[in-house]
C-alpha cells in the first residue's frame, strides 16, 4: 500500500501551475435514486448523475496571472488536481471546472490568503499522468 504526503500537491490550470498553494480538496459525489417498491421490506437505490467540487487555498501571488488570477468566478477553467505531484504514473483529477466563488482575505497578523472553489461541468477524468 502507498502513501504520501500533500508536500507533492499540485493544481494546474491548463498546463500551468496554480501559485503558492497551500491545499486543496475535491469532493466527488453521486446522486441517490431510490428504486424501492411497495412490497419491499428494505429500502433500495441506484446511482445516479456523478458531479464533483473543488476547492483550493493558497497564498495570494497577484503575479500568477495563468493560475490564480485565472480563476475568476464565473468562468470556466480546464484543470487537473494531483494529489501527489505530476511526475510519471502520478495518480490525478481533471476536467472543466466552473468557478463558483474567489475568496481573499487579509488578516492583520498573517499572510494574505486566497481560496478558490468550483463545480465540474461534464465528466471527472481520473488517471495517471
Amino acid at each position: 500500500m502507498a502513501n504520501h504526503t500533500g508536500v507533492s500537491g499540485v493544481v494546474k490550470v491548463g498546463s500551468n501551475v496554480v501559485a503558492e498553494l497551500r491545499s486543496f480538496t475535491i469532493d466527488t459525489t453521486a446522486e441517490l435514486i431510490e428504486d424501492t417498491t411497495l412490497t419491499d421490506t428494505s429500502r433500495s437505490y441506484q446511482a445516479g448523475k456523478k458531479g464533483a467540487t473543488v476547492s483550493a487555498e493558497c497564498w495570494w501571488d497577484e503575479t500568477d496571472t495563468n493560475g490564480q488570477i485565472a480563476m475568476v468566478e464565473g468562468s470556466q477553467v480546464v484543470s487537473n488536481l494531483y494529489p501527489e505531484g505530476a511526475d510519471s504514473a502520478d495518480y490525478y483529477f481533471g476536467g472543466t471546472w466552473l468557478i463558483t466563488a474567489n475568496s481573499v482575505s487579509t488578516p492583520t497578523d498573517g499572510m494574505i490568503e486566497a481560496t478558490f472553489s468550483a463545480t465540474l461541468t461534464g465528466a471527472l477524468t481520473r488517471g495517471t499522468v
